[in-house]
C-alpha cells in the first residue's frame, strides 16, 4: 500500500530535463531524497510543503529510493493546454494527459496510419535499462554519426524523466531521441504500442537504429515467468512482424552472486527461447576463458529458433570507458559498475557492434 507523507524542501539538489532532485524534510523521519516531475506537479522551491510518496523510500529500492514527490498543495501548476487524449497511468491518482503520436490528433497520425514496415531497420532488444549507454557505445564506436532512437518500454520506470542517462545520452548527441510506449512516457514522441512506437521511431524521427528496453528498474520475483523483462521476447515478435532486424542482446553476468543470473541470465532465456516467436540474431559475446565457454554452452539452444552470432569483444573496454567519460554516463547495473561485472555491459557493446555491422 501507498505510504503518505508531508514535507518540507530544504534545497533542490540537481536538476535535469523533466526532473528536480530535493533534500526535504518528512515529518518526524529527517531529511531525504525526493524527486519532482516538474511537468507533473511543477517545480517545488525552497521552503515548499510537499505531499509525499514515500513507498520506494520505505522499501529500500535501489533504483526507486526517492521520496516522491505528488503535489505541491499552496502552488499547483497550471492546467495543461493544448491537443491530446491519450492517458497514461491510466485511472490512478496521477494519470497525466499526452499526445500520443499514433492518435487523431497528431500530425504525425497520417504517417502512422497505414503504416506496417521497418524496412529492415535493425531493432536492439534487451532486457534492462542499463543496457542502453553500452549498446550505443559499441554501436557508435564502430559506426559514428548513427541516429539511435530509444523506445522505452514500461515494465520499469514509467516517466522518461526518471533516466538521467537518457538525459545525458541526448545532452551529448549519442541518443537522437525516446519514445515511450505503453504506460511509460515522458518521451520526445509517446505512443500507444511498442508496434506504433518502432514505427514512429523509423518514419518519424528517421531513426537508422532502434534500441528497446524498459526503464530503469526491473520486476522480478524468482520465478521462471515472473519478471517484466519476458517484454524482451515481445519486442522481438513486435520488430519481425514489422519486418524489421530483431538483435537480442544476452543478458550476461560475472558479477551477479544469483546462480541463476551468471553467465547467460534465466531472463533472457525465457524471453528470448521461449517467448519471442520470430527468429532474431542472438548476439554471443567473445568472451573468452572459461566465462565465455559457459556464456556460448548457455546460448546454444536458443540456435534452435533464432541465428546465434558471435561478436568479438577487442576493443570495446576502451569504447565503454570512453562512453562514460564523454557522454558523462555512469556505467552501472544492479549497483555494480564498469569494472565489476564488465561482462554484462561487453555483451551489451557487442550487440550495438553487430547492429553496426548490420548498416554497412
Amino acid at each position: 500500500m501507498i505510504r503518505w507523507r508531508k514535507g518540507t524542501v530544504e534545497s533542490v539538489r540537481r536538476e535535469w530535463p523533466g526532473a528536480v532532485e530535493l533534500d526535504v524534510t518528512i515529518d518526524g523521519d529527517g531529511t531525504r531524497r525526493a524527486l519532482a516531475y516538474t511537468a507533473l506537479v511543477g517545480r517545488p522551491q525552497p521552503g515548499d510543503t510537499v505531499l509525499l510518496n514515500t513507498t520506494a523510500l520505505a522499501l529500500g529500492l535501489g533504483t526507486g529510493g526517492y521520496a516522491m514527490v505528488v503535489a505541491v498543495p499552496d502552488r499547483l501548476p497550471p492546467d495543461p493546454t493544448g491537443p491530446g487524449h491519450l492517458v497514461k497511468a491510466r485511472y490512478t491518482p496521477l494519470q497525466a494527459t499526452v499526445l500520443g503520436a499514433d492518435e487523431q490528433d497528431s500530425p504525425h497520425h497520417e504517417t502512422l496510419r497505414e503504416a506496417d514496415s521497418l524496412d529492415g531497420m535493425p531493432v536492439i532488444v534487451a532486457d534492462l535499462h542499463s543496457a542502453l549507454p553500452p549498446i550505443l557505445a559499441g554501436l557508435l564506436a564502430d559506426r559514428p554519426g548513427t541516429r539511435v532512437v530509444y523506445v522505452m518500454t514500461d515494465g520499469g520506470a514509467l516517466p522518461a524523466w526518471f533516466s538521467m542517462s537518457i538525459a545525458r545520452l541526448r545532452q551529448a548527441g549519442a541518443l537522437a531521441a525516446t519514445v515511450t510506449v505503453g504506460q511509460a512516457f515522458g518521451g520526445d514522441l509517446e505512443t500507444v504500442t511498442v508496434h506504433t512506437g518502432l514505427l514512429a521511431a523509423r518514419l518519424v524521427l528517421d531513426a537508422d537504429v532502434a534500441v528497446v528496453a524498459q526503464g530503469p528498474g526491473n520486476l522480478g520475483s524468482g520465478t521462471r515467468w515472473g519478471f517484466s523483462g519476458v517484454a524482451a521476447g515481445e519486442a522481438v515478435n513486435a520488430a519481425a512482424a514489422l519486418s524489421g532486424r530483431p538483435v537480442a542482446s544476452l543478458r550476461v553476468s560475472e558479477g551477479d552472486a544469483r546462480e541463476r543470473h551468471q553467465g547467460v541470465s534465466h531472463h533472457s532465456l525465457t524471453a528470448y527461447g521461449r517467448v519471442a516467436l520470430a527468429p532474431a540474431d542472438v548476439v554471443v559475446p567473445e568472451l573468452g576463458g572459461d566465462l565465455g565457454q559457459r556464456v556460448a554452452a548457455q546460448a546454444a539452444p536458443l540456435g534452435e529458433r533464432h541465428t546465434l552470432v558471435p561478436v568479438p569483444v577487442d576493443g570495446l573496454r576502451d569504447a565503454l570507458r570512453d562512453a562514460e567519460t564523454d557522454w558523462g554516463v555512469r556505467l552501472s547495473t544492479m549497483g555494480r559498475r564498469l569494472d565489476q561485472d564488465l561482462a554484462y555491459f561487453l555483451s551489451a557493446a557487442a550487440a550495438g557492434r553487430h547492429a553496426a555491422a548490420l548498416l554497412t
